[in-house]
Protein backbone atom coordinates (compact mmCIF):
# COMPACT_ATOMS: atom_id res chain seq x y z
CA UNK A 1 0.00 0.00 0.00
CA UNK A 2 2.70 2.11 0.95
CA UNK A 3 4.74 2.03 -2.61
CA UNK A 4 1.09 2.96 -4.21
CA UNK A 5 0.76 6.02 -2.28
CA UNK A 6 4.62 6.85 -3.23
CA UNK A 7 4.25 6.12 -6.54
CA UNK A 8 1.13 8.02 -7.05
CA UNK A 9 2.44 11.31 -4.94
CA UNK A 10 5.41 10.85 -7.29
CA UNK A 11 3.80 10.84 -10.54
CA UNK A 12 1.93 13.80 -8.76
CA UNK A 13 5.01 16.00 -8.05
CA UNK A 14 6.76 15.17 -11.42
CA UNK A 15 3.88 16.73 -13.26
CA UNK A 16 3.67 19.80 -11.17
CA UNK A 17 7.45 20.51 -10.59
CA UNK A 18 8.10 19.62 -14.72
CA UNK A 19 9.64 22.06 -17.18
CA UNK A 20 6.46 24.47 -17.33
CA UNK A 21 6.92 25.46 -13.77
CA UNK A 22 10.79 25.89 -13.58
CA UNK A 23 10.52 27.75 -16.06
CA UNK A 24 7.68 30.16 -15.19
CA UNK A 25 9.66 30.43 -12.00
CA UNK A 26 12.91 31.46 -13.58
CA UNK A 27 10.92 33.82 -16.29
CA UNK A 28 9.03 35.76 -13.11
CA UNK A 29 12.55 36.35 -11.29
CA UNK A 30 13.97 37.10 -14.81
CA UNK A 31 11.42 39.46 -15.73
CA UNK A 32 11.65 41.29 -12.87
CA UNK A 33 15.30 41.50 -12.59
CA UNK A 34 14.82 43.08 -16.02
CA UNK A 35 12.01 45.43 -15.19
CA UNK A 36 13.71 46.61 -12.00
CA UNK A 37 17.20 46.98 -13.82
CA UNK A 38 19.20 44.06 -11.40
CA UNK A 39 18.08 45.57 -8.12
CA UNK A 40 19.16 42.53 -6.01
CA UNK A 41 22.63 43.39 -6.95
CA UNK A 42 22.62 46.90 -7.78
CA UNK A 43 21.16 47.72 -4.26
CA UNK A 44 22.12 45.18 -2.43
CA UNK A 45 25.21 47.71 -0.30
CA UNK A 46 21.86 49.52 0.58
CA UNK A 47 19.62 46.45 2.07
CA UNK A 48 22.59 45.54 3.88
CA UNK A 49 22.72 48.25 5.56
CA UNK A 50 19.22 48.32 5.93
CA UNK A 51 19.30 45.57 7.65
CA UNK A 52 22.31 46.38 10.16
CA UNK A 53 20.46 49.63 10.72
CA UNK A 54 17.46 48.24 12.49
CA UNK A 55 15.45 51.22 12.35
CA UNK A 56 12.09 51.18 13.88
CA UNK A 57 10.42 53.51 11.55
CA UNK A 58 6.74 55.10 11.86
CA UNK A 59 4.20 52.79 10.53
CA UNK A 60 1.71 50.29 11.31
CA UNK A 61 2.78 47.19 11.96
CA UNK A 62 3.27 44.54 15.10
CA UNK A 63 6.81 43.93 15.45
CA UNK A 64 10.53 45.30 13.64
CA UNK A 65 11.70 44.66 10.35
CA UNK A 66 14.11 42.90 11.42
CA UNK A 67 12.16 40.53 13.67
CA UNK A 68 9.78 40.37 10.66
CA UNK A 69 12.58 39.06 8.77
CA UNK A 70 14.19 37.07 11.22
CA UNK A 71 10.49 35.33 11.36
CA UNK A 72 10.82 34.36 7.85
CA UNK A 73 14.05 33.11 7.85
CA UNK A 74 12.84 30.89 11.00
CA UNK A 75 10.34 29.72 8.40
CA UNK A 76 13.20 29.05 5.75
CA UNK A 77 16.04 27.93 7.46
CA UNK A 78 15.37 24.40 7.92
CA UNK A 79 15.29 21.02 6.87
CA UNK A 80 15.90 22.33 3.56
CA UNK A 81 19.47 23.57 4.03
CA UNK A 82 20.99 20.87 5.74
CA UNK A 83 18.56 17.26 4.41
CA UNK A 84 17.45 19.00 1.21
CA UNK A 85 20.41 20.08 -0.14
CA UNK A 86 21.77 16.58 0.47
CA UNK A 87 18.79 15.34 -1.53
CA UNK A 88 18.82 17.60 -4.49
CA UNK A 89 22.64 16.59 -4.88
CA UNK A 90 22.42 12.83 -4.73
CA UNK A 91 19.10 13.31 -7.13
CA UNK A 92 20.73 15.45 -9.52
CA UNK A 93 24.02 15.36 -8.97
CA UNK A 94 26.53 17.96 -7.50
CA UNK A 95 25.64 20.66 -10.53
CA UNK A 96 22.12 21.08 -8.47
CA UNK A 97 23.76 23.25 -6.41
CA UNK A 98 24.80 25.95 -9.18
CA UNK A 99 20.47 25.10 -10.26
CA UNK A 100 20.14 26.63 -6.42
CA UNK A 101 22.58 29.66 -7.17
CA UNK A 102 20.38 30.55 -10.52
CA UNK A 103 17.18 30.55 -8.46
CA UNK A 104 18.65 32.41 -5.71
CA UNK A 105 19.55 34.66 -7.66
CA UNK A 106 16.66 35.49 -9.72
CA UNK A 107 14.29 34.54 -6.62
CA UNK A 108 15.83 37.62 -4.57
CA UNK A 109 14.35 39.81 -6.82
CA UNK A 110 10.89 37.76 -6.70
CA UNK A 111 11.64 38.25 -2.75
CA UNK A 112 11.81 41.65 -2.60
CA UNK A 113 8.45 42.51 -5.11
CA UNK A 114 6.38 40.06 -2.83
CA UNK A 115 7.42 41.58 0.57
CA UNK A 116 6.84 45.02 -1.22
CA UNK A 117 3.45 44.59 -2.39
CA UNK A 118 2.31 42.66 1.42
CA UNK A 119 3.44 45.74 3.18
CA UNK A 120 1.54 48.06 0.29
CA UNK A 121 -2.02 46.52 0.56
CA UNK A 122 -1.70 44.67 3.95
CA UNK A 123 -4.51 44.98 6.11
CA UNK A 124 -4.60 47.07 9.60
CA UNK A 125 -7.54 45.77 11.54
CA UNK A 126 -9.53 48.20 14.10
CA UNK A 127 -7.45 47.02 17.33
CA UNK A 128 -4.41 47.31 15.25
CA UNK A 129 -3.84 43.92 14.12
CA UNK A 130 -2.27 43.53 11.03
CA UNK A 131 -2.88 40.50 8.05
CA UNK A 132 -1.16 41.11 4.72
CA UNK A 133 0.20 38.50 2.32
CA UNK A 134 -0.24 37.04 -1.27
CA UNK A 135 -4.60 36.90 -0.35
CA UNK A 136 -4.52 40.63 -0.26
CA UNK A 137 -2.48 42.10 -2.72
CA UNK A 138 -4.50 39.49 -4.99
CA UNK A 139 -7.46 41.05 -3.77
CA UNK A 140 -6.75 44.66 -3.10
CA UNK A 141 -4.55 45.10 -6.08
CA UNK A 142 -5.63 42.90 -8.97
CA UNK A 143 -9.33 43.64 -7.59
CA UNK A 144 -12.18 42.11 -6.12
CA UNK A 145 -12.80 39.93 -9.16
CA UNK A 146 -9.55 38.53 -8.63
CA UNK A 147 -10.41 36.64 -5.04
CA UNK A 148 -10.76 33.33 -5.93
CA UNK A 149 -6.96 33.11 -6.85
CA UNK A 150 -6.43 34.55 -3.60
CA UNK A 151 -8.78 32.01 -2.25
CA UNK A 152 -6.59 29.06 -3.86
CA UNK A 153 -3.28 30.75 -2.63
CA UNK A 154 -4.83 30.96 1.06
CA UNK A 155 -5.76 26.94 0.76
CA UNK A 156 -2.77 26.22 -0.71
CA UNK A 157 -0.68 27.76 2.02
CA UNK A 158 -2.86 25.92 5.06
CA UNK A 159 -2.07 22.99 2.66
CA UNK A 160 1.62 24.08 2.95
CA UNK A 161 1.97 24.67 6.76
CA UNK A 162 -0.23 21.71 7.79
CA UNK A 163 0.93 18.99 5.29
CA UNK A 164 4.18 20.00 4.16
CA UNK A 165 6.79 22.48 4.90
CA UNK A 166 5.51 23.53 8.48
CA UNK A 167 4.96 20.10 9.90
CA UNK A 168 5.92 16.96 8.62
CA UNK A 169 9.32 17.36 6.82
CA UNK A 170 10.64 19.39 9.72
CA UNK A 171 9.74 17.14 12.34
CA UNK A 172 10.66 14.05 10.50
CA UNK A 173 14.28 15.49 9.90
CA UNK A 174 14.55 16.30 13.65
CA UNK A 175 13.77 13.18 14.57
CA UNK A 176 15.59 11.08 11.96
CA UNK A 177 18.90 13.39 13.30
CA UNK A 178 18.42 12.54 17.23
CA UNK A 179 17.70 8.99 16.53
CA UNK A 180 20.82 8.28 13.63
CA UNK A 181 23.03 10.03 17.41
CA UNK A 182 21.65 8.46 20.39
CA UNK A 183 20.25 5.24 18.43
CA UNK A 184 21.84 4.54 15.15
CA UNK A 185 21.10 0.80 15.45
CA UNK A 186 17.63 0.80 16.54
CA UNK A 187 18.44 -1.45 19.74
CA UNK A 188 15.50 0.37 21.64
CA UNK A 189 12.76 -0.10 19.61
CA UNK A 190 8.35 -0.28 19.82
CA UNK A 191 6.35 -1.19 17.43
CA UNK A 192 3.54 1.31 16.12
CA UNK A 193 1.15 1.34 13.88
CA UNK A 194 2.65 -2.09 12.09
CA UNK A 195 5.78 -0.32 11.81
CA UNK A 196 8.95 -0.38 14.09
CA UNK A 197 10.27 2.77 15.52
CA UNK A 198 13.07 3.91 17.94
CA UNK A 199 12.25 5.33 21.64
CA UNK A 200 14.75 7.92 20.19
CA UNK A 201 12.30 9.19 17.58
CA UNK A 202 9.47 9.00 20.01
CA UNK A 203 10.84 10.47 22.83
CA UNK A 204 12.37 13.58 20.75
CA UNK A 205 9.07 13.76 18.79
CA UNK A 206 6.93 13.92 22.02
CA UNK A 207 9.42 16.89 23.57
CA UNK A 208 9.21 19.03 20.10
CA UNK A 209 5.56 19.10 20.32
CA UNK A 210 5.25 20.10 23.96
CA UNK A 211 7.87 22.76 23.01
CA UNK A 212 5.54 23.93 19.68
CA UNK A 213 2.40 24.31 21.42
CA UNK A 214 4.34 26.64 23.97
CA UNK A 215 5.27 29.04 21.50
CA UNK A 216 2.90 28.71 18.81
CA UNK A 217 -0.24 29.29 21.24
CA UNK A 218 1.46 33.10 22.16
CA UNK A 219 1.06 33.82 18.51
CA UNK A 220 3.07 36.62 16.61
CA UNK A 221 4.92 38.23 18.62
CA UNK A 222 6.47 35.03 20.47
CA UNK A 223 6.98 33.22 17.60
CA UNK A 224 9.35 36.52 16.38
CA UNK A 225 10.80 37.02 19.87
CA UNK A 226 12.05 33.18 19.76
CA UNK A 227 12.91 33.55 16.07
CA UNK A 228 15.01 36.88 16.94
CA UNK A 229 17.05 34.89 19.60
CA UNK A 230 17.10 31.40 17.89
CA UNK A 231 17.88 32.33 14.09
CA UNK A 232 20.67 34.43 14.49
CA UNK A 233 22.34 32.21 17.07
CA UNK A 234 21.76 28.70 15.06
CA UNK A 235 22.94 30.35 11.27
CA UNK A 236 26.01 31.47 13.49
CA UNK A 237 26.94 28.21 14.40
CA UNK A 238 26.09 26.21 11.45
CA UNK A 239 28.32 28.52 9.28
CA UNK A 240 31.17 28.70 11.28
CA UNK A 241 31.05 24.39 11.38
CA UNK A 242 31.10 24.66 7.49
CA UNK A 243 33.45 27.38 7.55
CA UNK A 244 36.04 24.92 9.85
CA UNK A 245 35.36 22.39 7.02
CA UNK A 246 36.21 24.68 4.22
CA UNK A 247 39.40 25.52 6.24
CA UNK A 248 40.65 22.34 6.77
CA UNK A 249 39.93 20.95 3.01
CA UNK A 250 40.67 24.24 1.52
CA UNK A 251 42.74 22.45 -1.07
CA UNK A 252 39.87 20.51 -2.40
CA UNK A 253 37.13 23.78 -2.87
CA UNK A 254 38.60 24.51 -7.07
CA UNK A 255 37.88 20.13 -7.54
CA UNK A 256 34.70 20.86 -5.57
CA UNK A 257 33.40 23.63 -7.75
CA UNK A 258 34.59 22.29 -11.43
CA UNK A 259 32.81 19.31 -10.45
CA UNK A 260 29.59 21.33 -9.95
CA UNK A 261 29.76 23.29 -12.99
CA UNK A 262 30.94 20.41 -15.04
CA UNK A 263 27.93 18.66 -13.20
CA UNK A 264 25.20 21.10 -13.77
CA UNK A 265 25.80 21.28 -17.76
CA UNK A 266 26.13 17.36 -17.93
CA UNK A 267 29.31 17.33 -19.08
CA UNK A 268 29.64 14.28 -16.05
CA UNK A 269 26.62 12.38 -17.89
CA UNK A 270 25.95 9.93 -15.17
CA UNK A 271 22.06 10.75 -15.43
CA UNK A 272 21.58 9.20 -18.61
CA UNK A 273 22.90 11.51 -20.97
CA UNK A 274 23.64 15.37 -21.08
CA UNK A 275 20.52 16.65 -21.22
CA UNK A 276 18.78 14.10 -19.61
CA UNK A 277 21.60 14.82 -16.63
CA UNK A 278 20.86 18.80 -16.87
CA UNK A 279 17.05 18.75 -16.66
CA UNK A 280 17.40 16.91 -13.24
CA UNK A 281 19.59 18.41 -12.18
CA UNK A 282 17.95 21.40 -12.93
CA UNK A 283 14.52 19.99 -11.30
CA UNK A 284 16.11 19.11 -8.21
CA UNK A 285 18.45 22.17 -7.98
CA UNK A 286 15.45 24.32 -8.57
CA UNK A 287 13.10 22.52 -6.58
CA UNK A 288 15.21 22.36 -3.55
CA UNK A 289 16.10 26.10 -3.88
CA UNK A 290 12.64 27.15 -3.76
CA UNK A 291 11.79 24.62 -1.35
CA UNK A 292 14.88 26.37 0.81
CA UNK A 293 14.32 30.06 0.14
CA UNK A 294 10.89 29.79 -0.54
CA UNK A 295 10.98 32.73 -3.24
CA UNK A 296 8.05 33.34 -5.56
CA UNK A 297 5.65 30.63 -2.94
CA UNK A 298 4.37 33.88 -1.20
CA UNK A 299 4.89 33.09 2.22
CA UNK A 300 7.82 35.65 3.18
CA UNK A 301 5.31 38.16 2.18
CA UNK A 302 2.96 37.25 4.99
CA UNK A 303 5.72 37.85 7.59
CA UNK A 304 6.84 41.32 6.04
CA UNK A 305 3.45 42.76 6.30
CA UNK A 306 3.33 42.27 9.89
CA UNK A 307 6.57 44.92 9.55
CA UNK A 308 6.48 48.40 11.74
CA UNK A 309 7.38 50.52 8.56
CA UNK A 310 6.05 53.21 6.02
CA UNK A 311 7.73 52.17 3.19
CA UNK A 312 7.03 49.29 1.60
CA UNK A 313 10.30 48.86 -0.53
CA UNK A 314 12.56 49.35 2.18
CA UNK A 315 10.91 46.63 3.83
CA UNK A 316 11.18 44.79 0.36
CA UNK A 317 15.12 45.21 0.19
CA UNK A 318 15.35 43.92 4.19
CA UNK A 319 12.96 41.07 3.45
CA UNK A 320 15.09 40.03 -0.14
CA UNK A 321 18.12 39.59 2.48
CA UNK A 322 16.34 36.13 3.47
CA UNK A 323 17.40 34.40 0.37
CA UNK A 324 20.67 36.02 0.24
CA UNK A 325 21.30 34.11 3.77
CA UNK A 326 19.60 31.25 3.11
CA UNK A 327 20.40 29.53 -0.51
CA UNK A 328 23.53 31.71 -1.41
CA UNK A 329 24.85 31.10 1.96
CA UNK A 330 23.72 28.75 4.30
CA UNK A 331 22.84 26.32 1.18
CA UNK A 332 26.11 26.80 -0.28
CA UNK A 333 28.26 26.10 2.70
CA UNK A 334 26.29 22.58 3.12
CA UNK A 335 26.68 22.00 -0.72
CA UNK A 336 30.34 22.43 -0.82
CA UNK A 337 30.90 20.55 2.29
CA UNK A 338 28.86 17.42 0.76
CA UNK A 339 30.68 17.74 -2.64
CA UNK A 340 34.09 18.16 -0.81
CA UNK A 341 34.05 15.04 1.11
CA UNK A 342 32.11 13.35 -1.34
CA UNK A 343 29.27 12.01 0.56
CA UNK A 344 26.77 12.48 -1.98
CA UNK A 345 28.16 9.74 -3.96
CA UNK A 346 28.33 7.16 -0.68
CA UNK A 347 25.10 5.39 -1.58
CA UNK A 348 23.56 7.76 1.41
CA UNK A 349 20.24 9.36 2.19
CA UNK A 350 19.01 12.11 3.58
CA UNK A 351 20.40 13.90 7.05
CA UNK A 352 23.24 10.99 6.68
CA UNK A 353 24.91 12.58 3.56
CA UNK A 354 25.52 15.41 5.61
CA UNK A 355 26.34 14.07 8.78
CA UNK A 356 29.04 12.04 6.99
CA UNK A 357 29.89 14.94 5.44
CA UNK A 358 30.69 16.68 8.86
CA UNK A 359 32.48 13.74 10.03
CA UNK A 360 34.61 13.70 7.48
CA UNK A 361 35.66 17.20 6.85
CA UNK A 362 35.64 18.60 10.72
CA UNK A 363 39.13 17.98 12.90
CA UNK A 364 36.73 16.28 15.69
CA UNK A 365 35.72 12.95 16.67
CA UNK A 366 33.06 11.23 14.65
CA UNK A 367 30.57 12.20 17.86
CA UNK A 368 31.13 15.59 18.12
CA UNK A 369 30.82 16.04 14.73
CA UNK A 370 27.44 14.30 14.51
CA UNK A 371 25.98 16.27 17.64
CA UNK A 372 26.82 19.50 16.08
CA UNK A 373 24.87 18.73 13.13
CA UNK A 374 22.37 17.26 14.92
CA UNK A 375 21.86 20.05 17.39
CA UNK A 376 21.94 22.70 14.48
CA UNK A 377 19.16 20.43 12.56
CA UNK A 378 16.74 20.35 15.41
CA UNK A 379 17.35 24.43 15.86
CA UNK A 380 16.46 24.81 12.13
CA UNK A 381 13.51 22.81 12.27
CA UNK A 382 12.03 24.22 15.24
CA UNK A 383 12.22 27.42 14.44
CA UNK A 384 10.51 26.57 10.61
CA UNK A 385 7.49 24.79 12.18
CA UNK A 386 7.07 27.93 14.19
CA UNK A 387 7.53 30.62 11.18
CA UNK A 388 5.01 28.28 9.11
CA UNK A 389 2.23 27.90 11.80
CA UNK A 390 2.21 31.91 11.72
CA UNK A 391 2.12 31.56 7.77
CA UNK A 392 -0.56 28.72 7.43
CA UNK A 393 -2.81 30.39 10.27
CA UNK A 394 -2.64 33.73 8.55
CA UNK A 395 -3.42 32.22 5.40
CA UNK A 396 -6.30 30.41 8.00
CA UNK A 397 -7.35 33.96 9.09
CA UNK A 398 -8.08 35.02 5.28
CA UNK A 399 -10.22 32.21 4.08
CA UNK A 400 -12.66 32.32 7.43
CA UNK A 401 -12.72 36.16 7.91
CA UNK A 402 -10.78 36.15 11.34
CA UNK A 403 -13.30 33.51 13.22
CA UNK A 404 -11.22 33.08 16.46
CA UNK A 405 -12.69 29.74 17.36
CA UNK A 406 -11.27 28.06 14.25
CA UNK A 407 -8.22 29.58 14.22
CA UNK A 408 -7.98 28.31 17.70
CA UNK A 409 -8.73 24.84 16.71
CA UNK A 410 -6.19 24.78 13.56
CA UNK A 411 -3.46 25.57 15.91
CA UNK A 412 -4.22 22.40 17.92
CA UNK A 413 -4.45 20.79 14.64
CA UNK A 414 -1.34 21.82 14.01
CA UNK A 415 0.17 20.68 16.33
CA UNK A 416 -0.82 17.20 15.81
CA UNK A 417 -0.03 16.86 13.04
CA UNK A 418 3.96 18.06 14.27
CA UNK A 419 2.90 15.07 16.38
CA UNK A 420 2.60 12.46 13.62
CA UNK A 421 5.08 13.62 11.48
CA UNK A 422 7.79 11.22 12.51
CA UNK A 423 5.48 8.44 12.05
CA UNK A 424 5.28 9.33 8.27
CA UNK A 425 7.88 7.91 5.61
CA UNK A 426 10.49 9.79 4.36
CA UNK A 427 10.19 10.09 0.32
CA UNK A 428 6.19 10.70 0.80
CA UNK A 429 6.97 13.70 3.20
CA UNK A 430 9.06 15.34 0.79
CA UNK A 431 7.25 14.05 -2.16
CA UNK A 432 3.93 15.92 -0.38
CA UNK A 433 5.98 19.36 0.01
CA UNK A 434 6.87 19.79 -3.28
CA UNK A 435 3.85 19.46 -4.26
CA UNK A 436 2.57 22.13 -2.28
CA UNK A 437 5.08 24.05 -2.36
CA UNK A 438 4.63 24.12 -6.83
CA UNK A 439 0.65 24.43 -6.31
CA UNK A 440 1.05 27.59 -3.37
CA UNK A 441 3.61 29.46 -5.90
CA UNK A 442 1.42 29.38 -9.05
CA UNK A 443 -1.14 31.86 -7.73
CA UNK A 444 1.26 34.23 -6.48
CA UNK A 445 3.80 34.53 -9.23
CA UNK A 446 0.54 35.33 -11.15
CA UNK A 447 0.02 38.18 -9.39
CA UNK A 448 3.30 39.87 -9.03
CA UNK A 449 4.02 39.81 -12.63
CA UNK A 450 0.20 41.46 -12.78
CA UNK A 451 1.57 44.07 -10.31
CA UNK A 452 5.23 44.55 -11.33
CA UNK A 453 4.64 48.28 -12.25
CA UNK A 454 3.00 48.87 -8.64
CA UNK A 455 6.76 47.07 -7.58
CA UNK A 456 8.53 49.26 -10.42
CA UNK A 457 6.59 52.45 -9.29
CA UNK A 458 6.91 51.89 -5.68
CA UNK A 459 10.65 51.26 -5.98
CA UNK A 460 11.64 54.64 -7.62
CA UNK A 461 9.25 56.47 -5.21
CA UNK A 462 11.88 55.30 -2.37
CA UNK A 463 14.58 55.42 -4.33
CA UNK A 464 13.95 59.32 -5.23
CA UNK A 465 13.10 59.88 -1.25
CA UNK A 466 16.62 58.69 -1.11
CA UNK A 467 18.48 60.87 -2.87
CA UNK A 468 16.27 64.19 -1.81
Amino acid sequence: MFSTINSILTAIDDFIWGLPLIILILAVGLFLTIKLKGLQIRRLPLAVKNLLANEQTAGAGEVSSFAALCTALSATIGTGNIVGVATAIVAGGPGALLWMWVAALVGTVTKYAECLLAVRYRVVREDGHVIGGPFYYIENGMGHKWKWLAKIFAFFGVGVGLMGIGTFTQINGITSAVNNFFDPDNSWTVNLFGRTYSWTVIIAGIILTICVALVIIGGLKRISSVAEVIVPFMAFIYIAAVVIILICNFTAIPDAVVTIIESAFGLRAAAGGTLGAVVLAMQKGIARGIFSNEAGLGSAPIAAAAAQTDSPARQGLISMMGTVIDTLIICTMTGLAIVITGTWDMGLEGVAVTTRAFQMGLPFPDTAASFILMLCLVFFAFTTILGWDYYSEKCLEYLVGGKEKILKGYRWLYIACVFIGPFMTVSAVWTIADIFNGLMAIPNLIAVVSLSGVVAAETRKYLNTLKN
